[in-house]
């Protein structure tokens, strides 16, 4: 490690703006509540020489002759600018204190910034050290519930995984729900490339007024995220580490070997074929009677998760001259998952650069290379939940059993166990780069040109042998899959920002062109002889040897325009209007034009306000305006063709007919408008501070999957056909609490309530129970019977009335009809929350620093999978609450052998709705004298917990898995330091 950073310093030292000087060293904070200030701009009073303080306050200036009375100016956008003198060799200490009654932050918008004051629509910033509170590899991970309005679930405990993010709920059914990242300028997809540290700030722009200058392709909202850059001085490096143990975070019982032995007498008594442990020969064969007799069985979920562990490095550099600035870093990160094959290696770097050419010219570049070697598991839980616990897993010898008491299901432990009998790993590169260059030939004036190229390539090999958990038994198989795809996009942007009086106008446009190219490629065989070839000996296949390739190209083509307007720093107005060409449409519907309006009174700069002291900042918000969506794939607008086979006799010829699905030479734009009226406010100097919005979203002309009747010979056809509403509040609350010399206390609380509806379907008011939408409902539903009880002894009369006896699931008759039909099935529950919500505590005490977080959220459902129950196969389950006339339960039915018991599905319906502890952190920052001693910035050493906690109705499993049981959440425990040169 010391030889990495001597070699980065050496790089940077060739620059001679800072070669061989004796820095001067000091930290900048805030006056009134003693918090560093990152960005504060540090010049050599009469001359160029120049920095800003990085994220702890902390700056360093290259001085050849540091002498006593040289005088340093401090300037920070919303501060009052101040000079101070060098005195003595120690740190220079400076305190800035605000301008009153201003909000001037500034913030990242589309193709440009704003003053927080200034802005007219909904956008939520959220900064470089916010981001690092949580250890995550996934930069969205960090902010769970610390937006309003933003929705993110973890998709699953896999070393893998990613979370699933959603802006203001749905508002599509088959097109893309997703929002928009654009990183530095860029559009790229894959924000998990991204390493967190290497994030300076996050916007989040929510309404079609921040959204409408991205057009079609805001429609869900967009992410814009700006990378740290190179700034004037001395090099800077930074290091930041951590390792972590990682745990399941709570698993379902499943039935033991005496649990499932009874549940098995108790299924074959129902039926009368037991009665007694002298009838366990008839229901278990010879080798599970042994097992009995000798009290074996095997717990395989204990054998298939094992504990975690995860490792991060990170290094960084940055300086850079008056002309030359430059940010680098490196990043690796290993993930080892629950399960032995679930492990991801990621390789992160990413270098920056920004050049003044001259007064008119400045050129840039910022890249980032991302390396996975990723290896999969193939769910082995699924099997594991499954197979009779009855017998030993391994035999004598130690060597796995394939087939535990000579039954027909395999052993859960045959892909661990044995050697080559699976692998499931992907490669993957990925590579985004964005050049630009900036000329300013005049001062209101700038043109830049961006041309951005995102290159991808992966390749996953698979191989599952024999007595693997896929193949059990048949011949072991191969496949080996490629894909590449690149991704251009072209914009230049003309900005002219002047101001005259009490006026401020600045305009903005922008040409845009992006295309998106993808290929594919898969290749499939058996019978490999040689198991040791796994999925590279796919030419010694003997059967079964298929190849297919794919391709796919798609163009969007834009004209924008934007107006900010500002009148007295009090009254403000945007209006934008962007024109889309998508070639993923049809003819004549390519093109279309989305505007919005937006307008803000700042009601705190009234001469009505001057004395109102309790009010720092008050400002009104208004928009409206209208985005779009196009369909997620490239062609469908086009009739496919699909070979099939013919065969006559013993020859067959190869044909040709259409794909399922049949094209759409009418398709056009789904269109979405939103009205938002939101108020920002700040009180007591601010220190309390916040926003609160409404909005209501109604999208039309859906791009609608449609069934088709099996006579026309296709299956569906996606059609603009169908309406969707979706309506919220959300609130962001940020308060000082206590603000004294040694101890501080800050909070910050959201709140988001989004209600989500189909309002209009292909079917007219009717609901389309086939594709299980539902006009007032949300887009995902469960649609079935409800459950009111078991039926129980002292009913069976009544039960006798619906053909049931007790023991069996009650189910509510909805109509009254005296009988359970399926018009008695109705929307049980939605997976869309009522309300989520967090609440972030910051504490620091000198040199200590603690934050707690919580995430709540509220009113969905899942289908729970480990709530299955069967009684009618030698599946092993969950243990749970079931029926018998000696234990009258409500919960579960009786077990019956003979199967036949109805309405199981409604067992697996349960609430959700969970509150997590998602992180705990103890840090505490190395005394700035001790600093100094060894001529370091700073180190800060921490400990964390994360997802430590779960409150929910869901015993032994975390809800926002969403149901599933394969791979479960996890929590993990570290400990971590950063390190700043």
């Amino acid at each position: 490690m010391r030889h990495f950073l001597i070699a980065f310093c050496l790089l940077f030292g060739c620059l001679p703006a800072f070669a061989f000087q004796q820095p001067i060293q000091g930290k900048v904070t805030d006056s009134a509540d003693g918090n560093p200030l990152a960005g504060v701009s540090v010049i050599i009073v009469g001359t160029k020489t120049g920095t800003t303080t990085d994220i702890n306050g902390h700056f360093s200036l290259p001085v050849s002759a540091a002498k006593e009375g040289t005088e340093l100016e401090f300037s920070f956008v919303g501060y009052n600018s101040l000079r101070k003198s060098i005195s003595g060799q120690g740190p220079v200490m400076v305190q800035l204190s605000a301008t009153s009654g201003e909000n001037s932050d500034v913030i990242v918008v589309g193709y440009g910034t704003q003053k927080k004051s200034d802005l007219t629509g909904s956008v939520v910033s959220v900064k470089a050290d916010e981001i690092t509170k949580v250890a995550s590899t996934n930069v969205m991970e960090s902010i769970q519930g610390k937006v309003p309005g933003l929705d993110i679930t973890s998709g699953n405990g896999s070393a893998n995984s990613a979370p699933s993010v959603l802006l203001r709920g749905h508002r599509s059914i088959a097109g893309s729900n997703g929002p928009l990242y654009i990183i530095d300028g860029a559009i790229n997809d894959h924000v998990e490339d991204l390493n967190p540290n290497d994030v300076a700030s996050m916007e989040i722009l929510k309404d079609a007024s921040a959204t409408a200058i991205y057009g079609s392709r805001g429609a869900n909202g967009v992410i814009i995220i700006t990378t740290k850059k190179g700034q004037t001085g001395a090099p800077k490096v930074s290091a930041s580490v951590y390792g972590s143990s990682i745990h399941d975070a709570g698993y379902p019982h499943y039935m033991t070997g005496p649990e499932y032995v009874a549940f098995m007498r108790e299924s074959y008594r129902t039926t009368g074929k037991w009665s007694s442990p002298e009838d366990d020969s008839k229901i278990f064969n010879a080798s599970e009677l042994a097992a009995i007799a000798s009290g074996t069985w095997t717990d395989y979920r204990d054998l298939l998760i094992h504990n975690g562990n995860e490792q991060n490095y990170k290094i960084s550099v940055s300086g850079g001259s008056d002309k030359t600035k430059a940010y680098f870093s490196a990043g690796y990160n290993r993930t080892k998952g629950l399960f032995k094959f679930d492990q991801n290696e990621k390789f992160t770097a990413r270098l920056n650069i920004e050049h003044t050419i001259s007064k008119v010219f400045k050129a840039g570049l910022n890249s980032q290379l991302t390396y996975y070697k990723i290896s999969t598991e193939s769910d082995p839980l699924n099997a594991a939940n499954k197979i009779s616990p009855l017998g030993a897993a391994f035999d004598s010898t130690g060597t796995v059993i394939n087939y535990p008491n000579n039954g027909s299901q395999i052993s859960p432990l045959v892909n661990e166990y044995i050697a080559n009998n699976y692998a499931d790993n992907t490669n993957t590169t990925r590579v985004l780069t964005t050049g630009y260059i900036q000329i300013t030939p005049f001062q209101d004036l700038t043109l830049r040109s961006n041309i951005s190229v995102g290159l991808s390539n992966s390749r996953e090999g698979i191989f599952n042998g024999r007595y693997s958990i896929a193949r059990s038994g048949s011949d072991p198989r191969s496949q080996y899959n490629t894909s590449r795809s690149t991704n251009l996009l072209w914009e230049n942007i003309l900005t002219y920002d002047h101001t005259w009086a009490l006026h401020h106008l600045t305009f903005t446009g922008v040409t845009s062109y992006q295309t998106n190219q993808s290929d594919n490629g898969a290749e499939q065989g058996d019978g490999q002889l040689i198991p040791a070839q796994s999925y590279y000996g796919l030419g010694n296949a003997t059967s079964g040897l298929i190849a297919s390739t794919g391709y796919e190209e798609s163009k969007l083509v834009s004209f924008t325009g934007r107006i900010n307007y500002s009148f007295n720093n009090k009254y403000l107005l945007t209006l934008t209007g962007r024109s889309d060409g998508s070639s993923k449409l049809a003819a004549g519907n390519k093109w279309a034009f989305f505007p919005s309006v937006a307008a803000g009174w700042r009601i705190s700069q009234e001469n009505f306000m001057k004395n109102v002291t309790a009010i720092s900042d008050l400002k009104l918000r208004a928009s409206y305006g209208i985005t779009g969506n196009d369909p997620l794939g490239a062609y469908a607008t086009q009739s496919l063709l699909t070979n099939i086979s013919f065969a006559y006799g013993d020859q067959s010829a190869p044909g040709y007919t259409f794909s399922s699905q049949i094209g759409n030479s009418a398709l056009k734009w789904e269109l979405s408008g939103t009205k938002n009226i939101g108020l920002d406010f700040g009180l007591l100097k601010n220190r309390i501070s916040g926003s609160i919005d409404w909005y209501d979203t109604r999208t039309k002309d859906l791009l609608l999957p449609r069934l088709l009747p099996s006579s026309t010979g296709v299956s569906s056809v996606i059609q603009n056909i169908g309406k969707t509403r979706n309506t919220g509040i959300e609130i962001a609350l940020n308060t000082r609490n206590i603000e004294s010399a040694n101890f501080k206390w800050s909070s910050a609380i959201t709140f988001t309530h989004n209600k989500e509806s189909i309002e209009q379907l292909a079917t007219g008011g009717q609901d389309d129970i086939a594709d299980g939408w539902f006009i007032g409902y949300p887009v995902s539903v469960f649609f079935d019977y409800q459950k009111i009880g078991i039926w129980q002894t002292d009913e069976a009369d009544q039960a006798a009335k619906y053909g049931e006896v007790p023991g069996e699931i009650k189910i509510k008759d909805q109509d009254g009809d005296g009988k359970i039909t399926t018009s008695d099935r109705v929307v049980v529950g939605t997976a869309a929350p009522k309300w989520s919500g967090g609440f972030s505590n910051t504490f620091t005490y000198k040199g200590f620093d603690l934050n707690f977080y919580l995430f709540a959220r509220v009113g969905q459902m899942i289908n729970a999978n480990y709530l299955r129950f069967k009684s009618g196969t030698t599946e092993n389950q969950a243990l749970h609450d079931y029926w018998t006339p000696e234990n009258s339960t409500n919960a579960f039915p009786r077990p019956n052998a003979a199967g036949g018991v109805q309405y199981l599905s409604t067992l697996q319906y349960v609430s959700g709705s969970f509150l997590k502890l998602r992180n705990v952190t103890l840090g505490y920052t190395l005394p700035e004298a001790l600093m100094s001693r060894f001529k370091m910035s700073s180190i800060r050493l921490y400990v964390s917990a994360v997802n430590p906690l779960t409150l929910s109705h869901t015993k032994d499993y975390d809800p926002e898995r969403g149901g599933s049981e394969n791979f479960p959440m996890t929590k993990s425990f570290l400990i971590g330091a950063n390190i700043d040169l």
